[in-house]
Order: structure tokens, then C-alpha cells, then sequence
């Protein structure tokens, strides 16, 4: 397959599924946070050099592509691994190697354990000390099943490694271990203190003899059902109980219902995007020269206005060092006047809502060090880990430096470079043109 016949796909711009295929093989399965611009970043410029023969090999095998949408970039992560245990694809080599990638085992016991386990210890498992109930995997992105696990965990609170309550309330122990426990305001039927992760919400409260084990038992098959991939079946299964617990009248588990389909159905994976970049291609350590995934995009603002008058910024995209002028966006300023800080500010608000469009490698911003603490403090503010630079112009407006994350600028001085000047040449031209119209209605 080559670039002129992809064009023919019109993939995406959501997370989702991909599938590279000969006739009706499948050659490879891959998730993506934006189905668009991970396919594409497999035919980039310089392909050969970049990538290890076998992904070459795969891309010259395929004859065509096809996807499939989610609602979520957690989703993508379970369905693509489902979707490769069930098909093996050829390409799919790394996940061959069961040993070496990660698998979500839920254990069999009264209270279950949910815990991620590498598969050299999964296929030991005489030697461990817990017994599996239900087995997902392989996920060959063992710091993004993590990711998603946090995720699942705020969502459905599970016990990992808390040891479940078993001192009688009459013993002088547990008695006093109450009394600590009410000075903290937390309640207790057992009497024993709860875990950690049971004051902070991740833990149910079996340590604590606040769960039972039916209540707990429903709560690991829900996260059974999440992790087969029927996310939709367990929407449906939790509006169900919501209306049986509200025609019950116990309001307060309606009220936890309630709050657990509206988290599935705004999934807030940010830490789920940002490490979903090319380290999960095959060959993922092939990279290009100087060390440098060849996958790269880079998100670049500018701020235009005449004596604050007509405020307008933008938005531009290079990806694989080419620019995405189909990302391209226009924001017509509406607080800040003369203020390009302000104005700064108000466009990365506005383009965080946005939580469809993929988030880049690195975000570029023009100005100096009060730009880039604007941008630095927003982007920690929205929980969002992804290096920030700024590109200080001289008096004639060319770039003078660069300041920010170093390791960014060492990486992708040119692609920093070539998006900031599409900024300025982008909110140049829409300024102008927005101050042109004001001047025929006159």
C-alpha cells in the first residue's frame, strides 16, 4: 500500500481501532487516539530509514484499511487487546511473546483481587500465592493498562493487596483500633481500620468491613464485563440497578449508580493520550536519526491584534514534520483586548474543551517567559503533562531562542520552529482579514 492509496480511507479524527489487511486477513491490529493521524504517520516521509523491516514489510503486505470507532482511548486499549488475542495477527509480533507483556488477572477469592501481572509470572503461577479467576491480556502497553487501571479504579474502587477485615469487635484490639478509626470520622462495622486506598476512595472498604461480599462480587463483574470489551452491556446493566435501587428507595447507591454510567460516558483519559504517541507501533524502537520517533505532533498558538484592537489567535499543527493545515483553527479573542497573555490563556481554554482533538507532543507558544508560564500553569491546572516552549523573537519578530522543556527543544527544534512560523504567518492573514471587513463597514 502507499500514501496515494491511502488517501482513499477517510479515517477519523477519534480514537479507535485500526487494521491493516490483505484480502480478508488481518495483518496487524493498533489503537489510536486519533485514527487519522496514527495510520497516517505509517506512511511518512522516509518510512525505510525510520522503521525496521518489518513494519515495512507490512506496510508493502497490505492491500487495506479498515477501523473501528470507541467513544474513548480506554475503550480502544481493551478492544485492541481482545481483538489480538482473538485474531493473532501476523504482524502483531511482540504480542507472540506472551511472557514479556502484562495481563489483568482478577483472583479467586471471597474478595478478588484486581492486579496487573506480567506473563513470565502468569505462567508460574504454582509458585504464587493466589489463584486466577478471570484472565485479560496480553496489553502490549504495560504503562498505559496501568494508566487505564487508575481510570477503572476511580470509577469501580477494587481491593489490590488490602487483607479484608477478620478480628472479632469484641477483642481489646479492635476495640481501640474504633476508637482511632471515629477521630478520623470514618465509620466501621468491623471495627478494624481501613487501608490507604480505602480513605482515598480506590478501595470499597472490604478491609474495613464496610462491603460485603455480594455487594463486592457485583462490583468485580462489572469490571469483568468493562474489561471483555461490552461497555455498552454494562451501561446497560448499571441503569438497570439504578432503577432498582431507586424503586427500592436507597437513593444514596441510585446516587453511586448514577455517578459510574456518567463517568463511563465521559471517560477523562488524558494520561491515556498523552502516552499514546508511536511507542506502541511494531518496531516501536526503531526510531529515526538522532535517536527521534519519526510520529510527531506539535501544536503551535500566536496571538495577532492592532493596538488590541481585532484580537484574534490560532492554532497549527505540524505532524511528521509536515503541516496538518486541515487541524488548522481560528479563535476570535473575546476578553482580552490588549492583553496577549490573557489572550493566550483564553485560546488553550478554549482548545482543552476540545477533548476530540488528539493532544500533540509538545505544545509551542510565541512569545517570552510570561507566555510560557501562562501556558505551563494551564496545562498543569487541567492535569495535563506535556512540555511547553516558547520561541522569543527578536526586534525584526525572527526567532531569537527557544526556552522551555529542554529536552523538547533538543528533540524537535525544527518542527517547533516551522509550526510557530505557520502560526504567525496563519494570525497574520486572519487578522488582516478581520481588520479589512471592519474597514468596509465603514
Amino acid at each position: 500500500m502507499t500514501r496515494k492509496e491511502l488517501s482513499k480511507f477517510k479515517l477519523p479524527d477519534s480514537p479507535g481501532v485500526y487494521f491493516f489487511k490483505s484480502g480478508k486477513r488481518i495483518l496487524y491490529i493498533g489503537k489510536a487516539t486519533s485514527l487519522r493521524d496514527r495510520v497516517r504517520s505509517y506512511f511518512s516521509t522516509g518510512l525505510g530509514d525510520a522503521r525496521s523491516s518489518v513494519i515495512v514489510a507490512m506496510i508493502e503486505e497490505a492491500k487495506s484499511i479498515s477501523w473501528k470507532k470507541t467513544d474513548s482511548v480506554l475503550e480502544a486499549l481493551i478492544l485492541e487487546a481482545n481483538l489480538i488475542k482473538q485474531h493473532q495477527p501476523k504482524y502483531n509480533t511482540d504480542e507472540k511473546d506472551d511472557k514479556s507483556y502484562n495481563y489483568l488477572v482478577i483472583t479467586k477469592e471471597d474478595f478478588p483481587r484486581v492486579l496487573i501481572v506480567r506473563g513470565r509470572e502468569l505462567f508460574k503461577l504454582p509458585a504464587t500465592s493466589y489463584k486466577p479467576q478471570a484472565i485479560f491480556g496480553p496489553f502490549p502497553h504495560g504503562l498505559q493498562l496501568k494508566e487505564a487501571l487508575k481510570i477503572v479504579r476511580k470509577i469501580f474502587p477494587f481491593r489490590d493487596k488490602c487483607i479484608p477485615c477478620v478480628i472479632s469487635k469484641d477483642s481489646l484490639y479492635a476495640y481501640s483500633r474504633e476508637l482511632a478509626y471515629k477521630e478520623k470520622g470514618l465509620k466501621s462495622k468491623s471495627g478494624c481500620s481501613p487501608c490507604f486506598n480505602r480513605q482515598i476512595g480506590l478501595c470499597p472498604g472490604v478491609c474495613s468491613g464496610e462491603m460485603s461480599k455480594s455487594e463486592y462480587a457485583r462490583t468485580i463483574r462489572h469490571i469483568k464485563t468493562l474489561f471483555s470489551g461490552k461497555i455498552k452491556t454494562l451501561k446497560r446493566t448499571l441503569e438497570k440497578e439504578m432503577r432498582a435501587e431507586s424503586k427500592a428507595e436507597h437513593y444514596e447507591k441510585a446516587q453511586e449508580l448514577r455517578r459510574q454510567i456518567s463517568a463511563l460516558e465521559h471517560i477523562h483519559d488524558v494520561s491515556l493520550i498523552k502516552s499514546d504517541n508511536m511507542n506502541d507501533l511494531p518496531a516501536r524502537r526503531s526510531l529515526g536519526a538522532g535517536g527521534r520517533s519519526r510520529s510527531l505532533r506539535i501544536e503551535a498558538y500566536d496571538v495577532a491584534h492592532t493596538g488590541g484592537a481585532e484580537t484574534v489567535a490560532v492554532m497549527t499543527v505540524v505532524n511528521n514534520g509536515e503541516p496538518e493545515k486541515e487541524s488548522y483553527r481560528k479563535f476570535k479573542i473575546k476578553t482580552a483586548g490588549n492583553d496577549d497573555v490573557g489572550a493566550l490563556k483564553e485560546v488553550l481554554s478554549r482548545r482543552l474543551a476540545h477533548s476530540e482533538w488528539p493532544l500533540p507532543r509538545v505544545f509551542v507558544v510565541d512569545g517570552s517567559t510570561a507566555q510560557l508560564r501562562a501556558a505551563t500553569n494551564m496545562l498543569k491546572d487541567a492535569g495535563i503533562a506535556i512540555p511547553v516552549v516558547a520561541v522569543v523573537k527578536n526586534e525584526f519578530h525572527k526567532p531569537e531562542r527557544l526556552i522551555g522543556d529542554a529536552k523538547a527543544i533538543s528533540a524537535y527544534e525544527k518542527d517547533i520552529l516551522l509550526a510557530n512560523q505557520e502560526a504567525h504567518r496563519f494570525a497574520i492573514s486572519y487578522h488582516r482579514k478581520r481588520r479589512h471587513r471592519q474597514t468596509l463597514l465603514r
